[in-house]
């Protein structure tokens, strides 16, 4: 009885030592989180204090994953979702231009890309070099503003399924193609044996399919009349020049240009546009 105002006194004591102790553990962990996270937002932004338009390379081709073939270059939609979410969330980007040279990819992968660029609430300026053609061209109609060289390769609104089929050169080779299949369509487009008539038609149809959808994405986003993209819509590209005439882009020239449209964009001087050019080493392609 005589030890407990003392044992209290003490047990107060140490309670409120390691109180003291954890709130200093706590403001430490919080004071080094908010550090770190300052640091990281300076070294994953965009900007360097100078520049506030964000430049993307849309390179190669435009594919789903990485390693889904053997290409130099891909771009896929995980890899521009993590550039656009850096650029919005750079306070001093005030515009994304991308630089575009791809002769497509995968009709789902150039529409998610396409999307992307279309939902920003940043001003995204299109501007194609060598070729923006097929899922390319698709994801270069998504932009605000999209300007081509004269001698861009634009266009190319088209489906291709093609493949080699080689079982004339496996019977010369003495090699047998065992079908083993479940599903009467389920090895279709086998490159091991003849397509049959129903085949044929069955994969055409579905290319039809994806071929007006195409046809409708472009409509929309370049606002033009459906039976006049339905005309330009036979797979072949045209230079710059004459995709200017048909309504596939807005202007010909190249970076100067596409100044000078951000300028009017921003309601800036053309002085105030300063490219943030790319880091090879921020990008994964």
């Amino acid at each position: 009885m005589l030890l407990w105002p003392y044992m209290q006194k003490s047990f107060l004591r140490e309670t409120a030592g390691a109180l003291m102790r954890a709130t200093v553990v706590v403001l430490t962990i919080v004071i080094v989180f908010f550090g770190l996270s300052a640091l990281i937002e300076v070294d994953t932004g965009i900007s360097d204090g100078a520049c506030n338009i964000a430049v993307l390379p849309v390179e190669g081709a435009i594919l789903p994953f990485y390693g889904l073939a053997d290409f130099d270059m891909v771009i896929t939609p995980e890899t521009v979702e993590s550039f656009m979410i850096t650029a919005e969330a750079d306070r001093n980007i005030e515009a994304v231009l991308l630089e575009i040279n791809s002769p497509g990819g995968t009709p789902v992968a150039s529409e998610r890309i396409a999307n992307r660029f279309r939902d920003s609430e940043l001003p995204v300026i299109g501007l194609i070099g060598d070729i923006g053609a097929s899922g390319g061209y698709m994801v270069a109609a998504a932009t605000d503003f999209l300007i081509a060289s004269p001698m861009s390769s634009v266009g190319s609104i088209g489906v291709n399924m093609s493949y080699l089929e080689e079982s004339e050169k496996n019977d010369e080779e003495g090699v047998t193609y065992v079908q083993l299949t479940t599903g009467k369509y389920k090895d279709i487009g086998s490159p091991n044996r003849p397509i049959t008539e129903e085949e044929r038609e069955l994969l055409e149809n579905d290319l039809l399919i994806v071929h007006n959808k195409f046809i409708d994405i472009v409509t929309d986003f370049r606002n033009l009349e459906r039976s006049k993209v339905e005309m330009l819509a036979d797979g072949a590209t045209m230079p710059g020049e004459r995709a200017l005439e048909n309504g596939l882009i807005d202007s010909l020239g190249g970076r100067q240009e596409a100044a000078g449209v951000l300028a009017t964009i921003l309601e800036k001087g053309l002085d105030e546009i300063v490219f943030c050019e790319y880091d090879r080493g921020f990008l994964p392609f």
